[in-house]
């Protein structure tokens, strides 16, 4: 959280100013007047500082009130609320981040077998195109992490090191490279045996993190978050003697909504993604790329609010997240037409802690 701040903007001249150096989730809290304190996370940690209203200006020392917050450190959002009168609500960290897990399998009816027995935080997990390791997040004090575990050796093999949140590893689709990003540096890759130090694929202070590989491994999705709102973009990508390289970014929407999670299809032609416009997320599918004139055609796929799509490697169906329950949904597609089918229930998961 060292390179986040917090900042007041004026409307009236759009002039801003720097009130804290590494914090997250600001809230005004009013004692009286033009008198108050800004209360925000860093980490777990909740902060208090006095903060004046009229000269938009802090004073004193930041004190720490609460040492078990809730968080979430890469999107910057500390799972607390204060009222107009003081009182202070938050979610409870356990063990400082979250609640210690351990990895399953789970099929489509449901059954359960273990994958990773040994408890952590852990987060974000992406399953290798040859379904035989899964790069994920540990969460811990000193950082978030990115780790491949292989199920074949129980073996876990660490690609970051600390000092900083790595997140939302990627594979890309011959297996060796796994991208994720990081606050402040854009989207980070290493190879997957760890064989390398992590290298930059992207440069920039805004949040960036990938979503999917086309299946030739040429161009990548990614996520670009600027405050509350996500926008999709596509970058071209090649291997260069054992380099990744990225070239320029395109913009995939432009609609003033917020897209998440896009996702390509396995010939792609298709990238699915989740969507704000209707006011409730719902996944989406498009046809990829855009037609040069902007028209497209957009469907909708959920029907009962959606997040986070992944397309079946076996066969034409398109999962995704609807509340506690994995949907699936079949589709056919002819042309430039993309039909799918009314999503039913595949898989019922344990309710989110």
């Amino acid at each position: 959280m060292d390179k986040t701040t917090i900042e007041v903007v004026t409307l009236a001249d759009r002039q801003r100013k720097i009130l804290v150096s590494g914090g997250a989730s600001p809230r005004y809290l009013s004692t009286g007047n033009a008198a108050g304190h800004l209360v925000y996370v860093n980490g777990a940690t909740l902060f208090a500082i006095p903060f004046d209203l009229k000269t938009l200006t802090t004073r004193g020392t930041a004190v720490p009130v609460v040492d078990d917050v809730a968080h979430e450190n890469l999107i910057g959002t500390g799972q607390f609320d204060v009222s107009g009168t003081g009182t202070l609500v938050y979610r409870r960290a356990i063990g400082g981040t979250s609640t210690p897990l351990t990895l399953q399998w789970v099929d489509g009816a449901g059954k359960r077998e273990p994958l990773l027995v040994r408890t952590s935080v852990y987060a974000d997990l992406s399953l290798s195109p040859d379904g035989t390791r899964v790069a994920l997040t540990v969460i811990a004090a000193g950082g978030q992490d990115v780790w491949v575990y292989d199920p074949r050796r129980d073996a876990m093999t660490r690609l970051t090191f600390g000092g900083a949140v790595y997140r939302f590893p990627r594979w890309s689709p011959d297996g060796r490279y796994v991208v994720f990003g990081s606050i402040g540096n854009g989207m980070t890759y290493a190879r997957a045996d760890g064989a390398s130090q992590p290298q930059a694929l992207t440069q920039s202070k805004i949040l960036q993190y990938p979503g999917s590989f086309s299946p030739d491994g040429k161009r990548m999705a990614f996520e670009e978050q600027r405050g509350t709102q996500s926008q999709i973009w596509t970058v071209p990508v090649q291997d260069q003697d054992g380099q990744l390289k990225a070239g320029t970014p395109e913009l995939f929407l432009k609609n003033g909504s917020t897209e998440r999670a896009p996702s390509f299809s396995p010939d792609g032609r298709w990238l699915a993604y989740h969507s704000n416009e209707s006011g409730t997320n719902e996944v989406y599918v498009r046809a990829f790329p855009l037609p040069s004139s902007g028209q497209s055609g957009r469907w909708q796929i959920s029907n009962n609010g959606g997040t986070s799509p992944r397309w079946s490697r076996i066969g034409h169906g398109l999962v995704y997240r609807s509340g506690d329950q994995i949907m699936a949904a079949a589709y056919t597609a002819n042309g430039d037409t993309f039909v799918a089918e009314k999503p039913r229930v595949w898989i019922a998961l344990p309710p989110q802690r």
